[in-house]
C-alpha cells in the first residue's frame, strides 16, 4: 500500500494543495510504501528517480547494505519492533530514503509509533509536529520509536522487578513447590533477556542510523539548527536508553545466577537430610546386623535383657549422632 502525504500549513494531509500559486511548486513530503506492490515501487522510483531496495536486501545485516547513498538520495534501514505489548516482538527492517526535501518509508510491519507519529501530524489544532520536509518526518517517526522502545523498557523494568521480590521474598515453606516456582522464574527471565535483546538490538540500529545522517551534513544541504538539535537528542536518547538496557541486561543475569542458586542450595538441603538420615541410621544398622548373625555361640541370645539392651542399644546409637548434628547446626 502506498500513502502519499502533502505538507498544508501545519499538518500533514494526504489530499495534494488546493490549486493557487504555491500549488504550482508544491510536491510530496512523505511516500509511505507499506507491503508495497512493484507497480508502487516502480511508481515512487519514477518520481524521484531512485531504487527501492528490496525486502531481502532491507534484512541484510551488512552495515554497507542498510547505510549508503545513491542517485543524490540516502538510505538508511533500521530494525524496528512490533508487538511490543506482549511478551514476543517481533523485529521488522524499516528503511528511510531521503532525497530532497522528500522522505521515503518502506516497511512490512506495522509499528504502533508510525500510526502515533500520523494521528499527530495530521492534526490541524496546532497540537502536530513539525512535518515540512522529509527529514523533519523522518526525526519524528525516529522520535516516536526511541519513545515506544523507553516505554518497554520501563514495563520491562517493573517486571523484572516483580520477578526480584519473588526470588528472594518467596514465603513458599514447602521445597517441591518452591523449586517449581524458581524454575517458573527461570522460564520468565529467559523470555525477557530476549526481550532485552530485541529492544538493544533495535536502539543499536537507530544509533547507527542517527550517527550516520548526522555525519553527512554538508555546507550545500546543511540542516536547520532545530534538525541538529533534534539530531543531538535523539543520540543521546537512544545513547541513554541504550545503557539502560545494559543495566537491565545486568541484572537479568543477575537473577538467573541467584534462582540457580537458590535451587542448587534447596537440592543441596534434600541431600543433606538424606545424608544425616543415612548416618543417624547407620550404628543402629549396625547393631541389628550384628545380633541377626545365625552363629552358633553368641552369649546375649540366651540372656533374657538382650532385647531390651539391643532396642536401647539402636536407639542411643541413633539419637546421639542427631543431638550431635543438631548441636553443630549442620541440621
Amino acid at each position: 500500500m502506498l500513502r502519499t502525504y502533502w505538507h498544508h500549513a501545519d499538518h500533514l494531509a494526504l489530499a495534494p494543495p488546493i490549486p493557487g500559486p504555491e500549488a504550482a511548486t508544491a510536491a510530496p513530503v512523505w511516500h509511505d510504501l507499506l507491503n508495497p506492490t512493484p507497480e508502487e515501487d516502480r511508481s515512487v522510483e519514477h518520481q524521484l528517480g531512485i531504487v527501492i531496495p528490496t525486502r531481502e536486501e532491507m534484512e541484510d545485516i551488512e552495515l554497507s547494505a542498510r547505510l549508503y547513498q545513491e542517485s543524490g538520495a540516502e538510505f538508511m534501514t533500521m530494525t524496528a519492533l512490533t508487538g511490543l505489548d506482549g511478551d514476543d516482538p517481533v523485529k521488522t527492517p524499516v528503511t528511510f530514503i531521503l532525497k530532497g526535501s522528500s522522505l521515503v518509508t518502506v516497511r512490512y510491519a506495522e509499528p504502533k509509533p508510525f500510526d502515533v507519529f500520523l494521528s499527530r501530524a495530521q492534526r490541524t489544532n496546532g497540537g502536530g509536529v513539525p512535518c515540512a520536509n522529509g527529514e523533519m518526518l523522518m526525526t519524528g517517526l525516529i522520535e516516536a520509536l526511541i519513545d515506544r522502545l523507553a516505554d518497554a523498557l520501563e514495563r520491562l523494568g517493573n517486571e523484572i522487578d516483580a520477578v526480584s521480590r519473588e526470588v528472594f521474598r518467596s514465603k513458599v515453606s514447602n521445597v517441591t513447590k518452591k523449586t517449581q516456582d524458581l524454575r517458573s522464574l527461570i522460564e520468565q527471565l529467559g523470555r525477557k533477556a530476549d526481550f532485552l535483546t530485541a529492544i538493544r538490538e533495535s536502539l543499536i540500529s537507530i544509533s547507527r542510523l542517527v550517527a550516520y545522517h548526522a555525519a553527512l551534513e554538508n555546507p550545500e544541504s546543511r540542516p536547520s539548527k532545530e534538525i541538529r538539535q533534534r539530531i543531538k537528542l535523539l543520540q543521546r536518547d537512544a545513547t541513554s536508553l541504550g545503557d539502560h538496557a545494559n543495566f537491565l541486561s545486568g541484572k537479568i543475569n543477575f537473577l538467573l545466577d541467584a534462582t540457580l542458586g537458590l535451587i542448587n542450595l534447596e537440592q543441596n538441603q534434600i541431600i543433606k537430610i538424606f545424608s544425616v538420615a543415612a548416618v543417624v541410621f547407620l550404628p543402629p544398622t549396625l547393631v541389628a546386623s550384628i545380633y541377626g548373625m545365625n552363629f552358633d555361640v553368641m552369649p546375649e541370645l540366651k540372656w533374657y535383657l538382650g532385647y531390651p539392651f539391643a532396642i536401647l542399644l539402636m536407639v542411643l546409637s541413633a539419637v546421639m549422632p542427631y543431638l550431635y548434628f543438631k548441636r553443630r547446626g549442620w541440621l
